[in-house]
């Protein structure tokens, strides 16, 4: 994404979208970042010094990258959230086995009332993350198949679409966050051992309330919507 100035004396335009190739001459990456999670992913800076690009990699009308970018937004924020789930539900698995594995006073943990409560607790967050989830997905498709990605009076708007992606991401991200730390906190002191996978999705999920969106901005988008 860049701002292309459409007059000569460099005012003017918006924000359009590129496609650079590797190798590009002033097209340089930083050092692979050393991240607390998400370690398989590299993330590196970025570098442009004095890119020459063609107009045949314009992506879309001149000035339409913006655009582009908030829709690709949408469509993000509901991967997002469909990881934190998925790795919500691996914890919850790891959680209810060593819960009816791991024996205090003469019997299984999970026979003990608070940690079933727990357990219910967890569940009970990844169905209704799933369910918004499922929704948001639902009102995104809707609006894509629409003439012009969704206007007014077509059906589904593009901002109902993207208030319900703000939602979905807000609730998955949350949901899948607290399952995997509550299913840490059953573990004990093995949980945070490297021996055992829980530390590494605690890690992981906690990007997830920040990529794509902090779920502050989230909820800033859904409340501006509301209070219009």
């Amino acid at each position: 994404m860049c701002r292309v100035p459409s007059g000569q004396d460099g005012t003017g335009g918006g924000v359009s979208c590129l496609l650079l190739e590797k190798g590009m001459e002033g097209l340089t990456f930083g050092e692979n970042e050393a991240k607390m999670g998400w370690k398989s992913q590299p993330t590196r800076q970025v570098f442009f010094d004095q890119v020459r690009v063609p107009v045949s990699h314009l992506i879309g009308p001149e000035g339409a990258g913006f655009k582009i970018a908030m829709q690709g937004l949408d469509g993000g924020r509901l991967s997002i959230g469909a990881c934190s789930l998925g790795t919500g539900a691996a914890a919850l698995d790891l959680a209810k086995a060593y819960a009816q594995e791991r024996r205090q006073f003469g019997r299984p943990i999970s026979e003990f009332q608070a940690l079933q409560f727990k357990l219910a607790d967890m569940a009970t967050d990844l169905h209704a993350g799933r369910l918004v989830l499922r929704n948001a997905a639902s009102l995104l498709d809707q609006r894509s198949k629409q003439p012009g990605g969704g206007q007014p009076g077509g059906g589904v708007s593009a901002a109902t679409a993207t208030v319900a992606c703000a939602m979905a991401k807000v609730k998955a991200t949350d949901a899948g966050f607290k399952v995997c730390n509550e299913a840490l906190q059953i573990h004990g002191g093995y949980g945070y051992l490297r021996d055992y996978p829980l530390e590494r999705m605690v890690r992981d999920v906690r990007v997830h309330q920040i990529l794509e969106g902090t779920n502050e901005v989230m909820r800033h988008i859904i409340s501006r919507a509301l209070l219009k």
